[in-house]
């Protein structure tokens, strides 16, 4: 395997992935350098300057994983990425301290004139009285977005003697008033409130240019801005207005809507109450050390089989999710593609169930593994990041329950395909730890072991069946391992045989087994046991 690592990222990446893939450092590229050499790289790592666009990512014929070394993924494209079943992980807490500390560093600097101060007196200039401050004690800072480094910006604030008033869809009041900070719903009720602003959310369609003229209208006039989040979180121009007629105190700018290309931004021809810095808020040592060892693991552990803890674009398998409902992952996957494996028609809807202790879990990694299973018998490539987007496109209806219904497992898994023809229903369970077991198929009570290559033979149950079976299946050369008989359940007037087999079972075998009397809709089954 190959990695490619790009964007100046710290060395210690390469010693981390050293163990299971060739690394390759390379300078930053552009989109067709990227694709040009990307078709060789299993993963790609990179930070803020490289985009990794859609062309990119189709080029990346063998991309497993992407990683951003930091937390924003607006130069990653995560709708194509996912598309091509392409793992995207960043670092949401590599640089958290880096980047909450240059917020409050602007916002000092800012109040108290520090850069054209500082440069004024490299000038040989005394101009001690020019550059009066302020101060930030006994002020409201309102902080709009409370994650990571929001919070912690909110932190540092209230020890300065600050006000915090925050605003977060994604919070709660609780939350918020737990730290000492006000909540507030609306945004409204934030921006007349507050003395200086930081923003601390993702640029999406929702933020982009959340600061403009018309929010500007409604603030205090003398506010003072900072944002270390996201370019174009702030209309510049907007900005760059306000700041000429007074309204906004002053700004305090880590990025840009066009960075690196700063001939764009409007905001350098201010010449005074504006603080712009490129684009520093995780450019520390510390962080950067954080960023690359954080995602440089991830990208190891997806590479060697395993997880990744910090998933854009599947956030269902994050640890704290995952975890509980691992074990179970397998048989829900076996489950799924055994269901469509056995059913007839064009698939329309995919009916989910745990029942036991299960019930009591997120069971949103159950669903992505059952809907796994479940394409995996239809296209290449199929994997945890797009089957559900597989199951959208093809407008497959997926529904999930839970059941406190007493049952014989600590947690079973029941599946059932509803398509054009007919409706299959197969469940599966652990029996005990990393033993799984398909424990029903229509209605049919079994305690059988996933296999890779299986047949179910639903079948009049008189003599010589079974014998008849042996005998096409041996003489095709075919041995078989396991032998289950589930007799008929009293509503279904046939039984169902279910055989392991050693290889593969051709369409020449199973049309002869078909073609034995009393032999119902013979199916091969391949599972990933």
């Amino acid at each position: 395997m190959k990695v490619l690592i790009t964007d100046k990222i710290n060395e210690s990446a390469g010693k981390i992935l050293e163990g299971v893939a060739e690394v390759v450092f390379l300078p930053t590229k552009t989109e067709d350098e990227l694709c040009e050499i990307i078709g060789e790289y299993d993963a790609l790592m990179v930070r803020s300057q490289t985009k990794v666009t859609a062309k990119i990512i189709e080029a990346g014929k063998n991309l497993k994983i992407i990683g951003r070394a930091g937390v924003g993924v607006d130069n990653i494209d995560i709708e194509a990425a996912t598309q091509k079943g392409i793992l995207v992980v960043n670092s949401p807490d590599g640089n958290t301290n880096a980047a909450a500390e240059h917020t409050v560093a602007l916002m000092l600097a800012m109040s108290r004139n520090i850069p054209i101060a500082a440069t004024s007196t490299k000038a040989k200039n005394w101009e001690r009285s020019k550059f009066t401050g302020v101060e930030v004690f006994g002020k409201t800072l309102g902080i709009i977005g409370f994650g990571k480094i929001g919070s912690h910006v909110a932190q540092v604030a209230l020890a300065l003697g600050m006000k915090v008033i925050v605003s977060d869809p994604y919070t709660s009041q609780q939350t918020v008033e737990k730290a000492g900070a006000k909540y507030v719903q609306s945004l409204d009720d934030l921006w007349g409130e507050c003395d200086y602003i930081t923003v601390h959310v993702p640029k999406t369609r929702e933020t982009m240019h959340l600061i403009n003229k018309d929010t500007i209208a409604k603030m205090k006039k003398g506010v003072r801005l900072i944002n270390c989040a996201r370019g174009g979180i702030i209309d510049e121009a907007d900005l760059k207005e306000a700041l000429e007629s007074g309204q906004v105190a002053g700004a305090a700018i880590d990025v840009y809507e066009n960075e690196p290309d700063m001939t764009k931004c409007v905001l350098c021809d201010c010449d005074k109450n504006v603080v712009l810095t490129p684009h520093l808020g995780a450019s520390t040592k510390e962080a950067q050390l954080n960023v690359a060892i954080d995602v440089a693991e991830q990208i190891r552990d997806v590479l060697s089989g395993g997880s990744a803890k910090a998933a854009v674009n599947i956030p269902a398998l994050k640890p704290a999710v995952l975890e509980p409902v691992k074990p179970y992952m397998a048989i829900a996957e076996n489950v799924g593609a055994m269901a469509f494996q056995i059913a007839n028609g064009n698939l329309k809807s995919i009916n989910l169930t745990v029942e036991g202790k299960l019930a009591d879990l997120d069971i949103s990694p159950i669903t992505i593994a059952v809907l796994k299973g479940v394409f995996s018998s239809i296209d290449e490539g199929v994997n945890y990041v797009n089957a559900p987007v597989i199951a959208k496109k093809r407008g497959i209806n997926v529904v999930t329950s839970k059941s406190q219904n007493e049952c014989s497992y600590q947690g079973i898994i029941t599946v059932k395909l509803l398509t054009d023809q007919d409706e299959i229903c197969v469940s599966g369970a652990l029996i005990a730890n990393g033993m799984p077991r398909i424990t029903e198929i229509n209605e049919h009570k079994m305690c059988i072991e996933p296999e890779e290559h299986m047949i179910v033979l639903p079948h009049e149950n008189k003599p010589s069946m079974i014998a008849k079976v042996a005998t096409v299946i041996g003489s095709n050369n075919v041995n078989i391992s396991k032998m289950h008989v589930a007799d008929n359940n009293g509503s279904d007037p046939l039984s169902i045989m279910i055989l392991s087999t050693d290889t593969k079972v051709d369409n020449d075998t199973l049309k002869a087994i078909s073609e034995i009397d009393g032999i119902k809709d013979a199916k091969y089954i391949h599972l990933n046991a």
